[in-house]
C-alpha cells in the first residue's frame, strides 16, 4: 500500500485538471521529488512548457486551477512539491518540519527535475513561473537556469522579509548557531495550521474568501502533505540566500528576463526589496498589482486575471502560440472532389464503331 504522502489528492470543488500526468522523480539518498506534468486537453497544441515553482509549505494540488488556466493558454505545465514538503522526501525523521540544509540543495534539485523529467517529456520552449520561496531559489539558481530557459516571472518573491531588521538578524544568528552544532533539525519558526486563526477577511494570503477556504479544506484533507514549522537550517540558508542577492556583482550575473509581479498589500515579504532587485538587474522588469495580498495566484479575480494577462504576455515573445490554421476554401475542396471522381460508363451501343479492316 503507498504512503500516504504518495497519494495525488483531488476534491470535488478542487478537481484536478484534465490531462494531468502525476509521478515521483528519485533523487538518490531517500529523497524523491512528487510531482505533475499538465499537459492540458488532448486537442491541445503546447507552445511550451512553464515549469512552476511553489511556496513554502504548498503543494502541487493547490496549483490544479493555475495549471489549468495556463493550459487554457496553451502551456504545457510542470510542478514538484520542495523536497522537506508535500508529498516529497524529508531529509529528518521530522516530518511536520521543513527542513533543507541550504537553498544551493533546493537549485540543484530544481536543475535535476529540469533536465532530467522537464526537458526530456516536455516541448520546448521553457519558462519559470514562481510564487514566494521558489522565487528566491529560481534567483539563487540562474546561472544554472540561463543555458536552459527563456524567461522567468517571479510572483511574491522572497527577496526580503519586512519588518525589523534587527529582529531578524537576532533570529539568524540563533539559527546559525543551532546550526553549526549540529542541532539544525531544530524546529524554530512554526507555520501556520490547517486551521489560521484569521478570518477570510483578515488572513495575510488572499482577500479571495472561496480560494481561502478550498486551501483550508485542502490541508484538512490531507495533513500529511503540510509542515507546521522550519528547522534552524532552513532559516538559516533562506536568510543567507537573501543577503546574497544584495551582492552587486552577484546582481550583475542575472542575466535572464524576470518579469516580478508584486502585490501591493504583501505583509509576508518585502515587495519594496524585490522592487529594488528589479530595477538594478540587467534584464528584470516590476508590476505592483495595488491591493493585492501575498498569494497572487490565489487571490480574487480582480488581481488574478491581471497577472494571469502579464505573465501570458511576458512569455508570448519566447513562447508564441501556434499560428491559426489557414482558412479552408471550400469551392477548391469541391474541385479535388470531383477530379478525383471516376468518369461515368458510357451506355451500352454508344460506343465508336469498330474499324473496318
Amino acid at each position: 500500500m503507498p504512503e500516504p504522502q504518495d497519494a495525488f489528492v483531488s476534491l470535488d470543488a478542487h478537481p484536478a485538471p484534465s490531462g494531468l500526468e502525476t509521478g515521483h522523480h528519485d533523487l538518490g539518498r531517500g529523497v524523491r521529488l512528487r510531482y505533475v506534468i499538465g499537459r492540458g486537453p488532448a486537442e491541445m497544441t503546447s507552445r511550451g512548457t512553464v515549469l512552476l515553482l511553489q511556496g513554502r509549505n504548498e503543494t502541487v494540488e493547490k496549483y490544479y486551477e493555475t495549471v489549468a488556466d495556463l493550459n487554457a493558454r496553451g502551456f504545457t505545465v510542470a510542478s514538484f512539491d520542495w523536497r522537506g514538503q508535500g508529498g516529497s522526501g524529508r531529509e529528518t525523521a521530522l516530518a511536520g518540519v521543513g527542513h533543507v540544509g541550504g537553498v544551493s540543495r533546493y537549485a540543484g534539485d530544481l536543475e535535476r527535475f529540469l533536465r532530467e523529467v522537464v526537458m526530456d517529456r516536455c516541448p520546448p520552449p521553457y519558462a519559470v513561473l514562481a510564487h514566494s520561496m521558489g522565487g528566491l531559489v529560481a534567483l539563487s539558481a540562474t546561472e544554472r537556469l540561463s543555458p536552459l530557459v527563456e524567461r522567468m516571472v517571479l510572483v511574491a518573491p522572497l527577496v526580503a522579509l519586512p519588518g525589523r531588521p534587527g529582529a531578524t538578524r537576532l533570529l539568524g544568528a540563533l539559527a546559525a548557531l543551532l546550526h553549526g552544532c549540529g542541532l539544525g533539525f531544530v524546529p524554530l519558526r512554526r507555520a501556520r495550521r490547517a486551521e489560521p486563526p484569521a478570518p477570510p477577511a483578515d488572513n495575510v494570503l488572499t482577500s479571495d474568501a472561496a480560494r481561502f477556504a478550498r486551501n483550508r479544506a485542502l490541508q484538512r484533507a490531507a495533513p500529511w502533505l503540510f509542515v507546521e514549522g522550519v528547522s534552524a537550517s532552513w532559516l538559516r540558508a533562506v536568510l543567507r540566500a537573501m543577503r546574497r542577492l544584495d551582492d552587486s556583482a552577484r546582481i550583475a550575473r542575472l542575466d535572464l528576463p524576470t518579469l516580478f509581479l508584486l502585490p501591493g498589500d504583501d505583509r509576508v515579504v518585502s515587495t519594496p526589496a524585490a522592487e529594488r532587485l528589479a530595477w538594478r538587474m540587467r534584464a528584470g522588469h516590476s508590476i505592483r498589482v495595488a491591493g493585492a495580498r501575498h498569494e497572487l495566484l490565489q487571490e480574487a479575480d480582480r488581481f488574478r486575471e491581471p497577472a494571469l494577462a502579464a505573465i501570458e504576455a511576458f512569455l508570448a515573445e519566447a513562447m508564441p502560440p501556434p499560428p491559426p490554421l489557414p482558412a479552408i476554401d471550400e469551392t477548391l475542396i469541391g474541385a479535388a472532389v470531383a477530379a478525383a471522381e471516376p468518369p461515368a460508363a458510357a451506355p451500352p451501343g454508344t460506343g465508336d464503331a469498330p474499324l473496318s479492316r
